[in-house]
């Protein structure tokens, strides 16, 4: 681990997966100005599955200019092509990948309605790509068609300010908390809140992530009750809390929910991380001071492995291998299967071969049993007498 406030670049500010149409795995990150040596920058590097490490060169760099700030949170289209990027000036830029991993270019597109809208501290992307939010600094809650941009929802006075949100996996809802530790649920093709979630007074309801496994409508969230730190989970269907569980036992920073929706990941703001699996609520890896006495801003799953991305402002980024059961491939399931039929087929052989009756029906006396197979390969010359043609009387 490589102390980032040693490097001549800028610290990390935050970070995200890219998965490419090419199913390559790329990472994303964004950096901040440091002094005057070194300007802020968005940098790609790749990725290799088999070391579990990032590329120490980047394959591109987009150098940003000293007025559109520094890099605040990075949300990328779920097409793999590009993603946006909240900037600390009050803008949202987009940015556009092209070329091949040997060649690789960001082209930077602005997006007027996202221009001069301020700080926008949490940026997403609906799963379907269809939509996207973004919530600001002052509170403005924003939901917008993609990639028309054309507004859904503008709400000044959503939340005090806006601390986290995601969408549900068939995007037809959107989660919202606030710093004052309330949380909204807004109907995203409507542009209108459902409900706020219900909490007691000295509970706040800090992040929150939304199951993505497809069988199991639950929205997940960090809440911190007095010195407790608790996981909270409430039903998609009626929008009450089920229950809850102890599992970071810290104050979270940052939640994560893989994209097949099997583990759920909390980062706490003294560098710690856990991995719990959903089925079970229960925890499969932790890593302890993964980012030595520091919060940890970003921790994503990895789309394609078991392996999770975090930065922090004074260790960078890093990627972790977790500790959590292989996952089976397509071609084990297959062999699996084809093997359950190759057994199947010698047992009913076997039982064939062996029972007097197939049906159980019970033999008469005068009732012959079920003749045994005989082989059918024959002596040449025994058959050729059989079938030899005798004198034949005309």
């Amino acid at each position: 681990m490589e102390n980032d406030s040693g490097s001549p670049q800028g610290p990390v500010t935050c970070g995200s997966w890219i998965r490419r149409p090419e199913n390559l795995n790329l990472v994303v990150l964004g950096r901040s100005r440091r002094g005057n040596s070194s300007p802020s920058l968005l940098q790609i590097f790749s990725f290799d599955p088999k070391t579990v490490s990032m590329s120490t060169s980047p394959l591109a760099n987009f150098v940003l200019e000293a007025e559109e700030g520094d890099p605040v949170a990075i949300a990328v289209h779920p097409n793999g092509d590009d993603f946006m990027c909240s900037l600390s000036n009050g803008s949202c830029k987009l940015f556009e990948l092209y070329g091949h991993e040997a060649n690789m270019k960001l082209l930077a597109k602005e997006l007027i309605p996202l221009q001069g809208i301020g700080s926008q501290t949490c940026i997403t992307f609906s799963v379907d790509g269809s939509k996207f939010a973004a919530g600001g600094l002052d509170g403005c809650l924003r939901i917008m068609e993609w990639p028309s941009m054309s507004i859904i929802l503008e709400e000044p006075k959503a939340h005090k300010s806006v601390r986290d949100m995601d969408f549900s996996l068939d995007s037809e809802f959107l989660a919202s908390t606030s710093t004052d530790g309330s949380a909204r649920i807004w109907k995203v093709e409507d542009g209108v809140p459902v409900t706020t979630l219900s909490r007691n007074s000295d509970e706040k309801i800090e992040l929150c992530r939304f199951s993505k496994d497809g069988t199991k409508p639950f929205l997940f969230c960090a809440v911190q009750k007095g010195d407790k730190s608790l996981t909270s989970v409430w039903d998609m269907s009626s929008w009450n809390k089920i229950g809850h569980k102890r599992l970071l036992r810290k104050s979270a920073s940052v939640m994560s929910v893989s994209h097949d929706g099997k583990y759920l990941s909390l980062a706490s703001k003294d560098g710690d991380i856990c991995v719990v699996e959903v089925k079970k609520m229960q925890i499969h890896h932790y890593s302890k001071r993964l980012h030595l006495g520091t919060t940890i801003a970003t921790l994503e799953f990895c789309p394609s492995e078991r392996v999770v991305l975090t930065t922090s402002v004074e260790w960078g980024a890093l990627v972790t291998k977790l500790n959590v059961p292989k996952d089976w491939k397509e071609w084990q399931i297959y062999l699996v299967l084809l093997g359950l039929f190759l057994v199947s087929a010698v047992a009913f052989y076997i039982f064939f071969e062996n029972s007097e009756s197939f049906w159980g029906i019970p033999v008469g006396k005068n009732q012959q049993a079920r003749p045994r197979f005989k082989p059918m390969i024959r002596d040449p010359q025994s058959f050729d007498d059989q079938n030899s043609w005798g004198p034949v009387d005309m």
